[in-house]
């Protein structure tokens, strides 16, 4: 029976009236088009559920304007796929959350709903702190390096970031297409998985996944474990603990792939100095320095090294799969640390840029906090294109994990 669409609706509304004059997660929201769209209301595997739209998709409803003023007012004709998809699953849209400019550093007015002199994090930081206060059940994220993991670390909630090209990207403006990929956002590993069944199309589907305990889990500090704080290698450790009474699990090297941060950064400052050549161009005293300096950064790569950096990229992605031939699911960190305040930007992607360059699903999953009470994510990789069986992982994580902290916005 499909519920009251009214209550649904008034439901909504009072619950990002609760929050949002704090919490600043939305670019838009309009009470009035939340009961017209919830009159309309189609049965499905998600009725009854909220989502927040990332202000780099398009709606045809709302203004999509990529965290930049060039693109202010910007109406669209139509909904992108995803929000498409999501609809006719029964969704009903909250309104456009915000992101960083152009999806990447630049910060837009969202805080951190655990610590309001904190940041979110970026660029999946409306979405993040929307679901985190729970104004909406599902976020439209994505992640181009870690802008959907790290938001998910520093708010307490879960994020997964399918493998490359799982969900349908049209109607969404990406910075670097080798990398782009949408994702979501949610409170729980359930809901993820309720949203990957709609978004992996292009027919609505309700499929509930098994509870699984992999067998052999690989714990991988990376090269980089020393760029993190004392707050994160303690929650890491206490999850590879908590894992290790319950399965197999052991330390990998990842020497062999340090390369691959750099890699990464390589292929998406050339390929972003081609996606945004017109705003570039044409408006450029209306983009910020960070989107300026990462043009710039791109515009001196050459063509040669970008191919090379391909090659490599490609190289790693072969290694990577050998390493599930041994573990079912990988266990690195989600971030350096907890937000850092706001001051002090969205924070580092560092822990995400060689996952994200592999390609791999990712699952960040809450739980572990600091002294303080801050959220601290871990984060769980699977196998390139086997995206059902982390999930399935992840359940059976989300099981073994500490309840995460209530967070009031």
């Amino acid at each position: 029976m499909l519920p009251d669409p009214t209550v649904i609706a008034e439901n909504l509304i009072d619950t990002i009236n609760k929050h949002e004059d704090k919490i600043h997660a939305f670019t838009q929201y309009n009470p009035e088009q939340i009961r017209r769209d919830a009159a309309y209301l189609s049965a499905g595997p998600l009725t009854g559920m909220s989502v927040g739209v990332k202000d780099i998709v398009e709606t045809e409803a709302y203004f999509t304007e990529y965290g930049s003023g060039i693109y202010k007012n910007n109406q669209s004709r139509a909904d992108a796929a995803c929000v498409t998809l999501l609809k006719q699953a029964g969704a009903l849209v909250a309104g456009k959350t915000v992101t960083t400019e152009f999806a990447f550093f630049q910060p837009g007015p969202t805080v951190n709903p655990y610590d309001t002199a904190r940041t979110p994090g970026g660029s999946s930081s409306g979405s993040a702190a929307a679901v985190a206060c729970g104004m909406v059940d599902i976020g439209i994220a994505s992640q181009t390096a870690a802008s959907l993991t790290r938001p998910a670390s520093y708010c307490g909630i879960v994020g997964f970031k399918p493998s490359y090209v799982r969900y349908n990207a049209a109607g969404v403006k990406y910075l670097a297409p080798s990398f782009d990929a949408l994702g979501v956002v949610t409170r729980d590993v359930t809901s993820a998985i309720k949203a990957d069944n709609v978004l992996k199309g292009p027919k609505p589907a309700s499929v509930e996944l098994p509870l699984q305990k992999p067998k052999r889990i690989g714990f991988c500090k990376t090269p980089w474990w020393n760029q993190g704080d004392a707050d994160m290698h303690q929650a890491l450790q206490s999850a590879a603990d908590l894992f290790g009474q319950h399965t197999s699990l052991e330390e990998v090297d990842l020497a062999d792939f340090e390369e691959g941060a750099d890699l990464h950064l390589t292929i998406m400052s050339y390929e972003a100095a081609q996606s945004l050549a017109w705003e570039y161009t044409a408006k450029r005293e209306q983009i910020s320095p960070q989107i300026a300096a990462l043009i710039k950064a791109g515009q001196a790569i050459t063509r040669q090294d970008y191919e090379e950096a391909l090659a490599k990229a490609q190289n790693l992605r072969q290694k990577a799969d050998i390493l599930f031939e041994t573990y079912d699911v990988l266990l690195a960190p989600a971030a350096p640390g907890v937000a850092p305040l706001l001051e002090e930007g969205t924070g580092s992607p560092l822990f995400s840029r060689l996952w994200t360059l592999l390609y791999l699903p990712s699952l960040t999953l809450p739980g572990m906090v600091n002294k303080a009470g801050l959220p601290i994510g871990v984060q769980f990789l699977g196998r390139y294109g086997v995206d059902e069986a982390l999930l399935s992982y992840g359940l059976w994580a989300e099981q073994i994990l500490p309840d995460r902290p209530l967070c009031s916005g």
